[in-house]
Order: structure tokens, then C-alpha cells, then sequence
């Protein structure tokens, strides 16, 4: 009888004639176990055993946990019944664990789970724009760097259709360590503004081609209002400038001094800018040799540049810049010590512009870098 209490938790008393014993409302539901009733016999006979106590918990407890397993399986339905409902019961510690969560690239919309693109349907559209690099260096000899150097280039996609524009400024200081350093960078912020102010915001306002000044006119006026602002600012310096602004596939030109513009083409190298040296002067007079040129003592001097005269000329041109073209813009300091078919074979050959400076620069070094070096490279594609 006590082996009774402590499988069925009821004592004999409780227990009714001809019924079968129901499972306990808190436990997990078991399997109805089956037992041979006695036709002729009014009373149902519990059949003991001589086994010990703790022999009848532990058969007690597998039978239990195998009753559990099976019944489970024959009542999970996939749907969790509520707390109200009768055939409710606590989680059991046999629990099932919940499968694992499906692959990510096999997720429905229903399951609300944002599927990743498949790589292979991505495909990348190439816009080509105008690539340009810039790279500036001390050199070998001078303790300090009187060049300055400004690239800005603005390119966009939208129905209003903007056309690409950039500009490209190197300035070569002169008048001793600070003021040569002070004078070019003035220039190249003074003429950077004024062509931001002139060109490049009225077109971004949508303002029509007669109420902007032609872009020539326009960095003639920066290279007078950065001349105005090196005299005030700077009066025992002095510098040149040479620049690049572009529209479309147009190029602009100004230029005052000795620093160089090139156009790089697949036929050759071409310098579009003039020496305002004194050597360079005696060149076209036929008084002086290029080749005396390169040792004559005074062929550093020159006869225009910004911070000399209120009254200033300023050189401009116009270029159409064909496809897979350079334009190299540099100071004396690179062009004084690397030759022509250098500038071509590196400005043209190299992986990308940034490349390029940076060959030009370290190339200028290694024949001596007497002055400071200064590259910009713009790559038309």
C-alpha cells in the first residue's frame, strides 16, 4: 500500500471500484497503463512486488521519463495550448529543443527577415570623371617649403546636369623663408576663392550664363585680387602662380613666373605656359642657348611675378583636353631636374595620378632636390 501512495499519490481509500486511475492535473499526462481486469471480479487487484523501496523509485522515475518522452511525441500538435486550458501543464525538463533558424538566403517575406542580394545579380556601373593628384615636398637642400599647392574638383550626376568643374593651382614663393612661404599661400587661397565665388557658386545656383563672367576674365581677376592681397599682406615677397580651371572638357589657363603647365598626350608632351625668366627672355631674343641657359647664374631671376607691381600682365590660354590625356602643372623645382621625356614617360605610364606625383617628386630628389618640388597631375579620362 505505501508503494501505491507513492506511485499514485492516493490511498486506497480514494481509490474507486472498476475505474481506471487518472493522471494527476499538474503532472505531465502519461499513456493509460494497461491492466487485465477480472470479468467475474468487482474490485481491481494492484499487483506488488517484494523489490525495495528504492528499487520502486528508481523504476518509478524511468518509467516516468519514458511515459513523458512518448506522450509528447503523441501530443505535440506544433501549437502551445493556453494557460486556461485544461490540458495545460508546465514546461518539463525533457523539453524539446527548438530547431535551428532557417539559412538567411532561404527566409520568406513572411518570416520578416530582410534577405541579403545575392553577390552574383550585383553588378557596379563605372563613371568616369577626371582623377588628379597633388604631392609637394621640402626637397634636399632647403630648410623649409615655399610652395603651395590647391586642387578642387566637383563633379555631379542629376537631371540638372552640372557640368564637371576643377581648379588646379600651384604657387612658387619667393623672398626668403617666411615670406616666399606666406606670399604663395595667399595666392593660392586668394585665386581659389575668387574663382569659388565667380564661377562655381553662380553655377550652382542655377544662374544663367549671362549673369556669370567668362571663366577667363574670372581668373584674370583672382590672380589681380591675390597680387593686391601679397603686396598688402606680404610686401617683401613675392611668388608665381600657374592654374588650371576646368569646365567640361575645357582647360583655362593663367599664368605669371616660371612654374610650368603640360598637356600629355599619346603624341608628346607639350608646354603650354611661358618662362617669365630672364634667360627664357634671351632665348627668344637668340642671345642664349637652352643648354647655356641651364648654367647661366641668373637663371632663376624673373621679370614677372605676383608681389612685384600694382600694375601685373597676366598670361591666359585655352585648351581642349582629348581623352586619355595629362595635364601636369609643377614648379621649377620639378621641372629644373627631370627632363621632358621623364615628365612624359612617368605623367603617362603611371597606375593612377597620386602615382605619378609622387614617382615626379622622389625622381627630382634623387637628382639633388636643389629646390622645392611641387606636382600636380590631372588625368582626363
Amino acid at each position: 500500500m505505501d508503494l501505491f501512495r507513492r506511485l499514485f499519490g492516493k490511498s486506497d481509500e480514494d481509490v474507486p471500484v472498476n475505474e481506471s486511475v487518472a493522471p494527476m492535473r499538474d503532472s505531465v499526462p502519461s499513456k493509460k497503463p494497461e491492466a487485465q481486469a477480472d470479468d467475474s471480479s468487482d474490485t481491481m487487484e494492484v499487483q506488488s512486488t517484494n523489490d525495495t523501496t528504492d528499487s520502486a523509485d528508481s523504476t518509478h522515475a524511468q518509467s516516468a521519463e519514458d511515459l513523458t518522452t512518448d506522450d509528447a511525441e503523441d501530443r505535440d500538435t506544433g501549437e502551445l495550448p493556453s494557460e486556461e486550458s485544461a490540458d495545460f501543464s508546465p514546461l518539463d525538463p525533457v523539453t524539446r529543443p527548438v530547431g535551428p533558424p532557417p539559412p538567411r538566403g532561404r527566409a520568406s517575406v513572411a518570416d520578416g527577415v530582410t534577405q541579403p542580394l545575392n553577390a552574383d545579380s550585383l553588378t557596379a556601373r563605372k563613371t568616369e570623371h577626371l582623377a588628379f593628384g597633388q604631392a609637394s615636398d621640402v626637397g634636399m637642400v632647403r630648410n623649409n617649403n615655399q610652395d603651395s599647392a590647391i586642387s578642387f574638383f566637383f563633379t555631379s550626376h542629376s537631371v540638372e546636369e552640372y557640368p564637371d568643374f576643377g581648379v588646379f593651382i600651384v604657387a612658387d614663393g619667393m623672398g626668403g623663408h617666411h615670406d616666399g612661404e606666406k606670399a604663395s599661400a595667399v595666392t593660392t587661397r586668394i585665386l581659389a576663392s575668387s574663382l569659388t565665388n565667380d564661377i562655381y557658386v553662380p553655377m550652382l545656383t542655377s544662374a544663367s550664363d549671362a549673369d556669370r563672367i567668362p571663366l577667363t576674365e574670372a581668373l584674370i581677376k583672382g590672380v589681380k585680387n591675390a597680387n593686391d592681397e601679397v603686396l598688402r599682406l606680404v610686401p617683401d615677397g613675392g611668388t608665381t602662380v600657374t592654374a588650371v580651371a576646368l569646365i567640361g572638357d575645357l582647360a583655362h589657363i593663367v599664368h605669371v613666373g616660371d612654374s610650368r603647365a603640360y598637356l600629355v598626350t599619346a603624341e608628346g608632351i607639350d608646354q603650354i605656359t611661358r618662362d617669365h625668366s630672364l634667360v627664357q627672355r634671351l632665348i627668344e631674343l637668340g642671345q642664349l642657348t637652352p643648354e647655356e641657359a641651364e648654367v647661366h647664374p641668373q637663371k632663376n631671376v624673373l621679370y614677372r611675378a605676383l608681389g612685384q607691381n600694382e600694375s601685373l600682365e597676366v598670361d591666359t590660354s585655352i585648351r581642349r583636353l582629348p581623352p586619355n590625356s595629362r595635364v601636369l602643372i609643377c614648379s621649377d623645382g620639378l621641372w629644373g631636374q627631370v627632363e621632358e621625356e621623364e615628365l612624359y614617360e612617368i605623367s603617362m605610364n603611371s597606375m593612377d595620378p597620386q602615382q605619378a606625383c609622387d614617382k615626379l617628386v622622389a625622381l627630382a630628389n634623387t637628382r639633388g632636390g636643389v629646390d622645392n618640388i611641387t606636382a600636380i597631375v590631372l588625368k582626363i579620362s
